[in-house]
Parts: structure tokens; C-alpha cells; sequence
């Protein structure tokens, strides 16, 4: 994959400090004996301009917390912002034209249209806000990405990683605010794997995008800039330069025994 990043595009409408945040985030699942407190009280920033992973054991939260601070989920209280947006004051409509036009998002899954064309799904969210793409940037995405030869190719004729290439281009097509990246190395080999996450640290670092990424592996964490840490819906560390093996020891000290014995092995 050619190692190119672009370093010109369009930017962002506003940079505050934050990108994103949320304030007293709490959210409750079921109710009487079932209820699940997913978040309890969490408040982070997740600053502009910087690559910031969530780690946590299973059930921490980590996953509610994305889900919440990019509006595809609803706190119970609290607040989420986008900038100095709240998202929660925000209509169905107006949540979603902000969705589209200032979050780019990444799954483990890909979630690539498969009768469209890599140059196709790599515009789609532009498409479907009646936006034309700046054509400069998004040829330097492309060969970011090292899919100028594929862009006529369907995400079945490409190999994982290479799927996962077009979703990470696809999330930043339209310069969006900010980039969520829930476990986008989760369905590729450790090669693969390698290549999406120093594409999403070179791209932040680059251009001044911001990247918040859910992980669970110490590994994907320390290409981030910083590595926020919760546990049982609380946060309970943030760790800034984190490398592999210091993520690796913070992160058995919150796990329970069991898994943090599965993490070491």
C-alpha cells in the first residue's frame, strides 16, 4: 500500500478543542432486575486533530460510549457533542445531516454496498447528501488507500484488507469532524490489520482528521495518540504515547482475572 497521504483538503467548518465529548454520560439498558448501567457518569473529550483509542474488558462500556458520542445510539442523561453541537437536542433530521456530513464511520464488518464499484462506495455518503467531492482530495484518498487500480472493481473481487482500504476512504471522503472506528481490524490478518491502522494514524496526523477508535487489542491501541481506558461503564485511566506493552499491563489491571490471563496468553 503506498504510504502517500494527503496533505491538503478541505477543512473542517470549525476545529474547537474537542471533536467530539460527552458529560455525564449514562446509559441504562432494561429495566427493574435486567437493568444494565452500560455508562455510568463518563465524561471525556476526545480531542481535534488526534487518534484516540477505547480499550476495556467486555461489557465495559467501550462500544455504548462510541455509540452514544457519534449519535447512533441515545444517552438515558448527560450530554454528547459533535464540536459544540448537542447532539441530543438535535430532531431525527438533523441528526442524521449531521451524521452524514460531519462523522465518517469504519465497522469490523466493512459494510461496503456489494453492487457498487470501489469508486462508488468510496462517494456513497457524498451521494446521499446531494454533495459533489472534492475531486483533489479524494484522488489523494485513493491513492492513500492504494486502490487506483480497483476503483471499477466490487468489494468481491477484493481482498479483506482491501475492503476495509475503501471503508476507511469511504469515512473520510467527505472531511468529516471526526472518524469513528469501531474494531476496523477485527475480520483481517495481523498484516492487513497493520496496514488499515497506520493508515489511520498517518491520515490524522497528516491532515489534521480526528480518529476515535473502540479496540480491544494492545496492539491496535498504541498506534493511537492516546488510549482511554474504562471499565464497568466508568473511566478509569487515560494513558497518552501508549506503546503495546504498557497498554497491555494497564489494561490486565482493570480486566477481571480470567480475561486478563486470555489477554496475556
Amino acid at each position: 500500500m503506498t504510504t502517500a497521504v494527503p496533505t491538503s483538503g478541505p477543512t473542517p467548518a470549525s476545529v474547537p478543542a474537542s471533536a467530539a465529548r460527552v458529560v455525564d454520560a449514562v446509559k441504562l439498558y432494561g429495566t427493574g432486575d435486567t437493568r444494565v448501567r452500560a455508562l455510568d457518569g463518563v465524561s471525556v473529550d476526545f480531542p481535534a486533530g488526534r487518534f484516540t483509542a477505547i480499550m476495556g474488558p467486555s461489557g465495559s462500556g467501550k462500544s455504548t460510549l462510541m455509540h452514544c458520542a457519534a449519535g447512533l445510539d441515545t444517552l438515558t442523561s448527560g450530554s454528547a457533542f459533535i464540536g459544540d453541537t448537542d447532539i441530543g437536542a438535535l430532531g431525527d433530521r438533523r441528526l442524521t445531516l449531521l451524521r452524514r456530513r460531519r462523522i465518517g464511520f469504519v465497522f469490523q464488518s466493512f459494510n461496503l454496498l456489494p453492487t457498487l464499484t470501489v469508486a462508488e462506495n468510496i462517494t456513497l455518503p457524498l451521494d446521499l447528501a446531494g454533495e459533489r467531492p472534492d475531486q483533489e482530495w479524494l484522488d489523494a484518498l485513493v491513492d492513500t488507500v492504494g486502490l487506483r487500480d480497483r476503483l471499477h472493481h466490487r468489494p468481491g473481487e477484493l481482498s479483506g484488507g482491501q475492503q476495509q482500504r475503501v471503508a476507511v476512504a469511504r469515512a473520510f471522503a467527505g472531511s468529516p469532524d471526526v472518524v469513528f472506528a469501531d474494531e476496523p481490524t477485527g475480520n483481517l490478518d495481523s498484516r492487513s490489520g497493520q496496514e488499515v491502522l497506520r493508515l489511520l494514524g498517518r491520515t490524522v496526523r497528516q491532515t489534521a482528521r480526528t480518529v476515535v477508535m473502540v479496540t480491544h487489542d494492545p496492539v491496535a491501541a498504541a498506534h493511537a495518540d492516546e488510549v482511554v481506558f474504562l471499565a464497568d461503564g466508568r473511566l478509569v485511566d487515560r494513558m497518552p504515547d501508549p506503546t503495546a506493552e504498557r497498554v497491555l499491563d494497564r489494561f490486565k489491571s482493570f480486566a477481571p482475572p480470567p480475561l486478563a490471563q486470555a489477554v496475556t496468553a
